[in-house]
C-alpha cells in the first residue's frame, strides 16, 4: 500500500513521533538545543532531496539513525548563517 501526502506539512506531521523520539534521545545526551525542525530540515536538505523512491519507513529509519556529528555540523552552519543575517 502506497501512502501519498498532499503537503510537506502533512508528511512532517506523519514523521513527527520519530522526530520527537530522536530529539528526546539527543536531549538525554545534553543536546537540548536541538529541535524537531532542526532534524527535519537537516535530513530534507542533506539526504532526502537526493533520494529516489523514498518510503515512510526509510524516513523514520533515517531520523532514528542519523549521524549526530553531521547534524551538529549542519546546525552550527545554520546558526552561523542566521547570526550573520541578524548583524546585517
Amino acid at each position: 500500500m502506497e501512502i501519498e501526502f498532499a503537503t510537506v506539512e502533512e508528511l512532517f506531521q506523519r514523521v513527527l513521533p520519530a522526530l520527537r523520539t530522536k530529539r528526546r534521545s539527543l536531549a538525554k545526551e545534553k543536546r537540548k538545543e536541538i529541535r524537531e525542525e532542526d532534524i527535519w530540515n537537516y535530513l530534507r536538505k542533506s539526504k532526502w532531496s537526493k533520494a529516489k523512491q523514498l518510503t515512510l519507513a526509510d524516513m523514520v529509519d533515517d531520523i532514528l539513525n542519523l549521524d549526530e556529528a553531521l547534524l551538529d555540523s549542519y546546525i552550527r552552519e545554520e546558526w552561523a548563517k542566521q547570526n550573520a543575517l541578524e548583524i546585517i
